[in-house]
């Protein structure tokens, strides 16, 4: 039996939202510390030049790291799910009935328009493959790596903020104000561009559309990882500026607003185009989805 309060404790919800910024930013790098030391103990490095990204195994350094900050991320969710929110984690959008069609829509939105882009700048010259490298160990912890950023972010921007902020305004202004947030976390990003930052805030905003009508984070969950995945490890970019194993070893040319440069293909002004159309696309979708649900509940 659930014993927990309907009303949450703190009763504006766009409060709640800015309330858990810090602990988050405490509590998840208290978390990175920690996984940080942690894998120098096990390697033997100089923890410093593992939280500095300088490791000499930096996939698995990535991988453990990232796993302490998930687990701090979704700890202090659940702090403030169940004392301030006083609701289940499951109400943050992991409900799996009838999502298998948001994984598929999210899984395959990230390699078409990843696909679509490099294409054009292979097309064009400005990429060029020069050899094919498959590292199953190395791909197998990218994946592991690139799930847990999938999860770290979006169960704290879409699931807890998103949905906060919806419960006080509107959803378009919701989703406005989660999407500048999503922005600001990536600010201290290795090679940080203006295109790029951009991009970001334009991919919280195609990360949130489907969330805005369904409250379900699958969707979102799906694209951003198939997003990452592509871009990275199989078509050898930066992911947000950081450099991880990939499939494909490539050479960029040209100017960096085309390229994307050091910051990967999101500091590109083609991810920019693609984030557009792939926003209005999958509105039409996902607002046409609703309505149809609304006429059968009706």
């Amino acid at each position: 039996m659930n014993n927990l309060p309907k009303t949450p404790s703190i009763k504006r919800g766009w409060l709640r939202a800015i309330l858990i910024i810090f602990p988050f930013l405490l509590i998840t790098g208290f978390f990175q510390a920690i996984g940080g030391f942690f894998w120098a103990f096990i390697s033997g490095e100089n923890p410093m030049d593992v939280l500095q990204s300088n490791s000499n195994n930096p996939n698995l350094a990535f991988l453990i790291i990232q796993a302490f900050t998930t687990f701090g991320t979704l700890l202090i969710i659940w702090i403030f799910m169940r004392f301030i929110d006083r609701k289940k984690m499951i109400d943050l959008g992991f409900s799996f009935k009838n999502k298998t069609k948001d994984i598929l829509y999210g899984l395959l939105a990230g390699l078409l328009m990843i696909g679509t882009g490099s294409l054009f700048l292979y097309l064009s010259g400005n990429l060029k493959f020069k050899s094919i490298s498959f590292n199953l160990i190395g791909l197998s912890q990218s994946v592991l790596l690139l799930i847990l950023v999938s999860v770290n972010e979006e169960v704290l921007v879409r699931g807890y903020m998103l949905r906060n902020f919806m419960d006080s305004m509107n959803r378009y202004i919701a989703l406005f104000l989660s999407s500048l947030l999503f922005m600001a976390l990536h600010l201290l990003n290795p090679n940080v561009s203006l295109v790029g930052m951009t991009n970001v805030f334009l991919a919280g905003i195609l990360l949130g559309i489907s969330y805005i009508f369904t409250k379900n984070l699958w969707f979102p969950l799906a694209f951003h990882f198939s997003w990452n995945f592509i871009q990275g490890p199989i078509f050898g970019y930066e992911v947000s500026g950081t450099n991880l194993d990939s499939l494909l070893s490539q050479n960029l040319t040209g100017s960096e607003w085309l390229t994307g440069g050091k910051f990967g293909f999101e500091g590109s002004i083609l991810a920019t185009i693609l984030c557009l159309a792939g926003i209005i696309f999958f509105w039409f979708v996902y607002r046409n989805q609703n309505k149809l649900s609304e006429k059968v509940l009706s």
